[in-house]
């Protein structure tokens, strides 16, 4: 087999599947994907799923990550057929049917093998299960724990977006479980608090207020796993006029197939579209305004009064990221990622203006790729031997491992920064933290934001 081409290959490769290829523990493109294939996750949810958004939105967000990276499957016991769906999700008309439309299976008994997650009002006993985990949350903060642990918080009156991160950190404990690469995962309580990163979770102190105000205006800069993630979870919140939402939405770039293991707006059905036409499509299905924007983020033009004055930048470009500050927005919340196959858990989230300036962090700066990738690894070995050449497996190899629920975390930050922003509250400059242990985080609190109007809106009532 000759002439293999390895662009092709690059654009088709689950990013997450490329971690079994850059370990060395997968001798062919093949054997990764079978690995893959034996993870599956079961999740079980109680009755009180019927009435409560914030449950749902946890489950879908479990869904939704967990069948892009999960590939034995996704189960869900506890739904019937006609579970009516309480979140503005585009395109379903019911909460089951936005269970299988993102990749879960309904079914009455669940795989004991698999590890479980549990949500809701469910009596389950955690010995039937290799692994059982109870997912909740309270106010801005969401979080797991054993559910031997029999921690469960106050979920009522929770924040969407808190059901967003707590669903998204399930996901991640249970694939470094799988992958046998953390021994506390699954077996320790782990969360965040969005109004308070700095404290801890599960501190009646970081739980924070009732909000008054939604945000009804922003710049998205990029539209792949970060921009998309910014994008579901704004579609899930409970706005009152969703055509008070005005989005400008900046990419270049074409949607590929490996896209959809990291981006949670990406099926089949888009796949070859501008990233910007199918994204912008999707949100005036949920009833916002859109201004697409189809050339790459530089210095070279001003926004206007009329444009939105916030921008939330998902790009991992140097050039781009250094540009931040020069076009005229009076706020920028960044997020960016790790890479290579020990730093793809790490985020990071930076607020412009800030004490240290975007150029300062990322002119002349070349940014750290995480692990170098060997080439004389198996499965590149084996590549080569069917006729890749050394320029496409350079190529290839330099592809970033990338995880869908790494990237809905750092967006719940993101998201969270531009709530508070909203409702006049407290800013951070910095949150740097690593999926692997999030006891160990730097969290840096703004000092002062400068007064200007975010854009705001009506907060749907209860």
């Amino acid at each position: 087999m000759k002439n293999i081409n390895a662009t092709d290959i690059g654009d088709q490769l689950n990013r997450l599947v490329k971690l079994a290829l850059d370990t060395g523990e997968a001798a062919s493109l093949g054997e990764a994907e079978r690995i893959f294939a034996e993870y599956k996750l079961a999740v079980i949810v109680g009755p009180d799923v019927l009435r409560s958004a914030v449950h749902q939105a946890a489950i879908l967000t479990i869904v939704n990550t967990g069948a892009r990276c999960l590939l034995g499957g996704i189960e869900v016991r506890g739904l019937a057929d006609d579970t009516p769906l309480l979140l503005p999700l585009p395109g379903y008309g019911s909460f089951s049917a936005a269970v299988t439309g993102l990749g879960g299976k309904l079914v009455t008994s669940t795989t004991s093998t698999a590890p479980h997650i549990v949500l809701g009002d469910v009596t389950a006993d955690a010995d039937d299960f290799s692994l059982a985990l109870r997912v909740t949350f309270a106010g801005w903060c969401g979080g797991v724990a054993p559910l031997n642990a029999g921690l469960r918080l106050r979920e009522h009156g929770a924040q969407i977006i808190s059901g967003v991160l707590a669903g998204a950190l399930a996901v991640t404990e249970v694939f470094q479980y799988l992958r046998g690469s953390n021994a506390a995962a699954g077996r320790r309580e782990t969360g965040l608090s969005l109004w308070r990163p700095e404290l801890d979770w599960r501190d009646p102190a970081a739980l924070g207020p009732k909000i008054a105000r939604l945000p009804s205006a922003a710049w998205l800069i990029g539209l792949g796993n970060l921009g998309q993630a910014y994008l579901w979870i704004l579609s899930l919140l409970p706005y009152a006029r969703p055509e008070d939402v005005h989005l400008v939405l900046q990419d270049f770039d074409v949607l590929k197939t490996s896209n959809m293991s990291t981006s949670v707006l990406t099926g089949p059905e888009i796949i070859g579209h501008k990233k910007t036409r199918a994204l912008a499509a999707w949100a005036e299905r949920r009833g916002f305004q859109t201004t697409i924007i189809e050339r790459p983020f530089g210095a070279n033009f001003r926004i206007s009064s009329a444009e939105p004055q916030v921008a939330l930048c998902g790009v991992d470009n140097a050039l781009a990221r250094s540009s931040l500050e020069d076009v005229g927005f009076a706020r920028v919340i960044e997020a960016g990622l790790g890479k290579g196959t020990s730093e793809f858990l790490a985020l990071r989230l930076h607020c412009f203006p800030g004490p240290r300036p975007a150029r300062k962090i990322w002119d002349d700066n070349i940014q750290a790729v995480g692990d170098a990738v060997q080439l004389d690894l198996p499965a590149y070995r084996n590549l080569a031997e069917k006729g890749v050449d050394k320029c496409g497996l350079t190529s290839l190899a330099g592809r970033t491992v990338g995880a869908p629920f790494v990237g809905l975390i750092a967006a719940s930050l993101v998201i969270g920064e531009l709530i508070r922003l909203a409702n006049g509250a407290h800013g951070y400059d910095l949150i740097d933290g690593h999926l692997r242990s999030l006891d160990h985080k730097t969290v840096v609190e703004t000092r002062a934001i400068p007064i200007f109007n975010p854009g705001t809106t009506n907060i749907l009532s209860e």
